[in-house]
């Protein structure tokens, strides 16, 4: 059985106010509902990580939701911006794999931005940047991640977390 809007929002209420079962109850609904947002507008092999992107940003912004106002359009504006997100991502990995213009860079600038990537990821633990460097740079699905360093996918999603995490802090530190 699906909530209705209405219980939505009371869950969602009630985990703001720290209720560690409602907020599992509503990440529940709400990945059923991505799950099938997405399963309409992209590939259906991109539908679970869009979907766990989502949930992320879900609990990162989950502070914002007004418990006066509906959930599912919160919920919904989310998920819409996750997915121009990947449509983005899809879109310029796509230039790349056609021969971007790389011609606007020079040899100069994509050597510097590969030390810096380099020097970045160094910062990190070994996990963590593998993780990055093979999904994040290389372009390679979750799932060819975890099979080429032998880590599981769930691991692989969470080191990618933990260490945009911990690059992000380290940059805003600088």
């Amino acid at each position: 059985m699906t909530p209705s809007e209405q219980s939505l929002a009371q869950l969602m209420a009630m985990a703001q106010a720290g209720d560690g079962a409602a907020y599992r109850a509503v990440l529940v609904a709400s990945q059923t509902w991505l799950a099938r947002y997405f399963a309409r507008r992209i590939a259906p092999h991109a539908v679970d990580d869009l979907v766990q992107e989502t949930l992320a940003s879900i609990h990162a912004k989950r502070a914002t939701y007004d418990p006066a106002r509906p959930f599912l359009p919160w919920l919904a504006a989310i998920a819409r911006y996750r997915w121009v997100d990947a449509l983005r991502t899809e879109y310029r990995r796509r230039e790349d794999a056609l021969g971007g213009d790389h011609a606007v860079a020079g040899f100069e600038d994509e050597v510097g931005a590969r030390l810096g990537i380099a020097r970045l990821l160094a910062l990190l633990p070994a996990g963590q940047a593998d993780a990055i460097r093979l999904v994040k740079i290389e372009g390679l699905s979750v799932a060819e991640a975890s099979q080429r360093v032998g880590q599981s996918e769930s691991l692989i999603k969470v080191n990618i977390h933990r260490g945009l995490r911990r690059l992000a802090s380290s940059i805003e530190s600088d």
